[in-house]
């Protein structure tokens, strides 16, 4: 009786390290085997293709660079969840060389699942921006309104936020004073 000697994260661990050292090039059913110390079949009884296994490896990346923490009160305010976002991106392009830059662009038809899983990474941390610009008690009173929401906002930092990734920079200075000049009482108004 054959009994599988590894587990779904083992698995992924090892795709990310394999791109983490060689690149999206070495990730193949194939290489993640020999690199888990096991069948072949045994990736398949947890990935039916490449296309499956490489899109839970983007998706294990962009969780790992961008999990939030538990709390929701995890941030006091807007400046701080865009300061830790750009830390995590900083992290991320250190941990994953060309991670941020390569790896959209090489999705092509046939990984229409890695692509959809980081989407939905992409939606899951502007849900979170937006929750906290929601929650932040130094944004004006009338900051957002029907025209300009949170949500809206949430979405133009974010723009930028993936602007920044593909610069590779990683100073949060501009999105800050941004975020000061647009939603956040000025010191004359709170005097």
């Amino acid at each position: 009786m054959n009994t599988i000697v590894t587990s779904r994260e083992d698995i992924l661990h090892s795709s990310r390290e394999l791109i983490r050292r060689q690149g999206w090039e070495a990730v193949n059913i194939r290489s993640v085997a020999v690199a888990c110390g096991v069948s072949v079949g045994s990736i398949y009884n947890y990935f039916s293709s490449k296309a499956e296994l490489v899109g839970a490896t983007v998706e294990s990346i962009w969780h790992e660079i961008f999990h939030f923490p538990q709390e929701p009160t995890a941030f006091a305010d807007t400046l701080a969840c865009v300061s830790w976002l750009y830390e995590r991106m900083r992290y991320g392009s250190e941990k994953y060389p060309g991670f941020f830059t390569l790896h959209a662009l090489s999705f092509g038809p046939e990984k229409a699942d890695g692509k959809q899983r980081m989407y939905q990474t992409w939606d899951h941390v502007v849900r979170r921006l937006s929750s906290v610009l929601r929650q932040d008690p130094r944004v004006r009173p009338d900051a957002f309104q029907a025209h300009f929401t949170a949500d809206q906002f949430a979405q133009v930092l974010f723009s930028l936020l993936l602007s920044a990734l593909l610069r590779q920079d990683y100073d949060p200075s501009a999105v800050l004073e941004i975020v000061r000049r647009t939603i956040y009482t000025t010191n004359e108004e709170e005097a």
